[in-house]
């Protein structure tokens, strides 16, 4: 396959520090928003959504999925005031009737802004999905009712067997010139059970994930690297970072809680990579094994995926 062209050649960021959580959902509906006018119709927004969350993503709690769901709203009230109508998504009929309650309030007072999940332009019988899964598709369009018209859906809290129903979703709105923005939902924690039994196959990373644009990225890391001299044990962090339509870049954190960039590069770096760009820049570059593998299967796969916009 031909090499992807060069991302934009906007300046990132030299450090970043964000103050709150209102910060940071504000740059993540920032970034989306030139996303948009630069026509990215698959968007993916990617942040710690629990205060001190680092590897351990935590997507099961009430907590997490609660705040992910305030945060997308938060970001839907961003792009409404643009003049944009946005509908966030939610896994289910279920998960819908709870936050409905729990964000009946906030809803209220956002005007542009509904709320619906995945599942509602669904075929009757709820057999495609489970038919996707297994790399199937059918013929049900004529059933399939129609999703309440946005110019923007926000998907927030799915799970990896929901991630068919999310493609379904887009491929119903697409031609409408609808976008899409997949919101906090971990997607390389789920692109991971992609191919295992019962979860859909690697080829949804082929042939759709592998086409959405990541818009506002922030993924913390915490490292320990034994070392043969006083101290012995040398902890550093950092956070893969990009945020649209600057570079994707390797922030180190500092004593002071600042991220500081110490690396970028126009396509994304695997996890692997930021690592050793991380340890480098603290002076541990020669002492961080490596093993015999630096990558995930689908940063390995770029000569069968569809587009690589999920790297620009």
């Amino acid at each position: 396959a031909a090499a992807p062209p060069a991302a934009s050649s906007s300046a990132g960021r030299s450090t970043y520090a964000p103050a709150s959580f209102d910060v940071l959902v504000d740059d993540a509906g920032t970034a989306v928003a030139a996303a948009l006018g630069d026509g990215k119709t698959l968007i993916e927004v990617e942040f710690p959504a629990l205060p001190g969350d680092k590897d351990g993503y935590a997507g099961s709690s009430d907590q997490y999925i609660d705040n992910n769901t305030q945060f997308a709203l938060a970001a839907g009230r961003r792009l409404a005031k643009e003049g944009r109508t946005v509908r966030v998504l939610v896994p289910d009929a279920v998960e819908l009737k709870r936050s409905s309650k729990v964000f009946a309030a906030a809803l209220a007072s956002l005007p542009g802004v509904t709320m619906g999940h995945l599942r509602e332009a669904a075929p009757p019988g709820g057999l495609a999905g489970l038919a996707r899964m297994f790399g199937g598709g059918g013929d049900a369009a004529a059933e399939t009712p129609k999703p309440p018209p946005a110019d923007v859906y926000i998907a927030v809290n799915a799970s990896t067997i929901e991630l068919p129903d999310a493609e379904a979703y887009f491929g119903a709105v697409e031609a409408g010139g609808a976008a899409f923005v997949f919101f906090n939902m971990e997607l390389d924690t789920l692109r991971a059970d992609l191919g295992l039994f019962g979860f859909p196959p690697k080829a949804l990373q082929h042939r759709f994930l592998s086409r959405i644009t990541p818009a506002f990225y922030v993924r913390p890391r915490d490292y320990a690297q034994t070392v043969p001299v006083p101290p012995y044990l040398i902890n550093y962090s950092g956070a893969l970072f990009r945020e649209f339509p600057g570079p994707w870049q390797v922030m180190l954190k500092q004593d002071n809680g600042e991220y500081a960039c110490v690396a970028e590069d126009r396509l994304r770096y695997t996890l692997g990579e930021a690592k050793l760009e991380m340890a480098g820049a603290v002076g541990l570059g020669d002492a961080v094994k490596t093993g015999t593998r630096n990558s995930t299967w689908w940063e390995d796969d770029f000569d069968v995926e569809g587009s690589h916009d999920w790297r620009k």
